[in-house]
């Protein structure tokens, strides 16, 4: 078979929900990179935040393709509800199987490409002093993401520590450099206020669109009409209380096993499982982050240890389609030449074994997991848009 050359780019997202700002960036990374193709490898259906998505990853993944990206991948949810870290990680762990992806895009409030590279270099190559200082903060009360902010400061530009996008973008590029991709990295500048959850001007957070769901009309302006469509009105579910079944059915043990859950936080979770007390609210502290809580809370519901997550990080995996271009067949051909397989139909996981059908089978449960809390929502299983 002739291989298929092209140049793809890459972009790593959520669309939780797609809104203006990802539409300037899937643009502004097609013509930047002169690349072929978009190719978005996406969370499915629980987000990073330790959260239900507010809607289907079928229906994400097709408003990504209606706003000009050729083919959308599910990030598996041992990674896409994992820490910024491992996040990056397993989405820099798929995309570089794919021979023909030499770029990797990525939101930043720092359009700084060598700036981005130096600090990664440093990052992954921590020196005593500074970890040991880290170590110090975090044994005082300081959450992890604090104290290396502060063990840091002078040495690499702050806001690259203390800027969301930047911190992942870091976390891209660390990744990137401790796997020895050949993949080059193309920071874009978000553009647009996006502060204090406000709806100003063209562009709003997927935060702030969230939280004014219930105030639908005002979203129109932030969010392509196709989005507006399909937008929920609530993003209410029943999540935490099917977290709280899942930490009374297993024992302290059990839960400890699940990705940062260290220093007994597990007999705190299951304290507190044990009572009307909200979950999230009642034990985030300077030391353990709301978004930690959620994620292990979240996690453990879905039976994702980090045993599973690093299993899945260092094995070969799959490359799962949700959504994709009708007439880009180039595309999927050059997609088959990774040494990952290609999974676009019912049964083509039936190869799988090991780490990857681990992996998918999380990623099932994930989904019918989903489906108890968003009964009713909107799906389409036919990838081809």
């Amino acid at each position: 078979m002739k291989s298929i050359k092209m140049k793809i780019c890459g972009i790593i997202c959520e669309y939780n929900p797609f809104h203006n700002g990802h539409l300037y960036q899937i643009n502004a990374a097609r013509t930047q990179s002169g690349a072929d193709a978009v190719v978005c490898i996406m969370s499915g259906n629980f987000v990073q935040r330790g959260e239900a998505a507010i809607l289907h990853k079928y229906v994400r993944a097709k408003h990504a393709v209606q706003a000009g990206a050729d083919l959308v991948l599910e990030l598996p949810s041992p990674f896409a509800t994992a820490n910024a870290e491992l996040f990056a990680k397993g989405a820099v762990h798929i995309l570089s199987s794919i021979p023909n992806l030499s770029t990797l895009s990525f939101g930043a409030e720092t359009a700084d490409k060598q700036a981005f590279i130096n600090a990664a270099k440093l990052l992954n190559n921590e020196p005593t002093n500074v970890s040991k200082s880290i170590q110090a903060m975090v044994s005082q009360g300081m959450s992890y993401a604090k104290a290396r902010f502060e063990a840091w400061k002078g040495e690499l530009p702050q806001n690259l520590l203390n800027s969301p996008n930047n911190i992942l973008g870091l976390e891209y590029t660390k990744a990137i450099l401790t796997k020895g991709a050949n993949l080059d990295i193309l920071p874009i500048t978000r553009i647009g206020e996006y502060k204090d959850g406000r709806l100003d001007g063209e562009f709003a957070s997927a935060t702030a669109i969230r939280e004014h769901l219930k105030e639908k009309t005002a979203l129109r302006a932030f969010v392509p009409e196709y989005v507006y469509a399909d937008l929920p009105s609530d993003s209410k579910n029943g999540l935490e209380n099917l977290e709280k079944y899942a930490l009374l059915s297993k024992t302290n043990k059990k839960i400890a096993q699940i990705c940062d859950c260290n220093e007994g936080l597990e007999n705190a979770l299951k304290r507190v499982a044990q009572t009307n007390e909200p979950l999230v609210e009642t034990l985030t502290s300077a030391r353990y982050t709301s978004s930690r809580i959620r994620r292990i809370a979240l996690q453990n519901l879905l039976n994702i240890d980090e045993k599973l997550i690093r299993d899945c990080l260092y094995a070969p995996l799959y490359l799962r389609v949700l959504a994709a271009k009708k007439e880009r067949t180039d595309l999927l051909s050059a997609l088959s030449e990774s040494p990952f397989p290609l999974i676009i139909r019912a049964h083509d996981e039936n190869g799988l074994s090991g780490a990857a059908k681990a992996c998918f089978d999380a990623d099932l449960f994930a989904d019918l997991v989903y489906g108890l809390l968003y009964p009713s929502a909107k799906t389409n299983k036919n990838p081809f848009i």
